[in-house]
């Protein structure tokens, strides 16, 4: 939507000076490489396991750390803090340490007691989880979703049961690939063409 070109086009995005991305996936890879790109001072990784545990692909992590993005493994985020104007000025965080295995296999962290400390921030990325955003359910009356939240939407077409709405990619397989999202796309657009023609 041409963000970077602001304020020609009127897609804003706010580049922060000192910001952090919790998570620790490959999403969290990308938006910390790409906050640095948009001309952030500093960038943090906030991941609440150790550098054993990241689920982000190996070199995403390694090329992440030779951009100098910094990271704060066994970190926590508790609360983001605002000033008067309720901009986000900092994180408190918790110290974690990793405890007995979860269902998963991996060691599940826990936070340690009295251990909270304020990373200064001006902009705070979420990019933890594979759920759609459920305010899309909320607010879309006649949408139907499944139990987990995902747009229950034909494979072949895309279209929702709620007339004129088409969906596809991650929002109705759940975390999936580029690839399968673009072709759903593309699916849906040689349906969308027929609706629009009457067909």
């Amino acid at each position: 939507m041409k963000a970077y070109q602001f304020p020609e086009y009127d897609t804003p995005v706010k580049v922060g000076k000192k910001v952090a991305i919790i998570g620790g996936g490959n999403t969290a890879m990308d938006s910390a490489r790409c906050v640095l790109r948009l001309g952030a001072g500093e960038v943090y990784i906030v991941y609440r396991r150790s550098e054993a545990e990241i689920p982000a692909r190996r070199e995403e992590v390694e090329n992440a750390m030779e951009e100098g993005i910094q990271f704060k493994f066994l970190t926590n985020p508790k609360r983001f803090l605002g000033d008067e104007k309720n901009w986000v000025v900092s994180m408190e965080c918790y110290q974690m340490e990793l405890g007995e295995p979860d269902e998963s296999g991996r060691r599940r962290p826990i936070a340690k007691e009295g251990s909270e400390f304020i990373i200064d921030i001006d902009v705070g990325i979420i990019a933890l989880g594979t759920t759609p955003n459920p305010l899309i359910a909320q607010t879309t009356e006649g949408l139907k979703t499944s139990k987990w939240g995902t747009v229950i939407a034909d494979e072949e077409t895309g279209r929702t049961v709620k007339p004129g709405v088409w969906a596809g990619g991650d929002v109705v397989t759940g975390a999936a690939t580029v690839i399968s999202a673009m072709g759903a796309g593309q699916l849906a657009a040689i349906d969308i063409d027929k609706y629009l023609r009457g067909e």
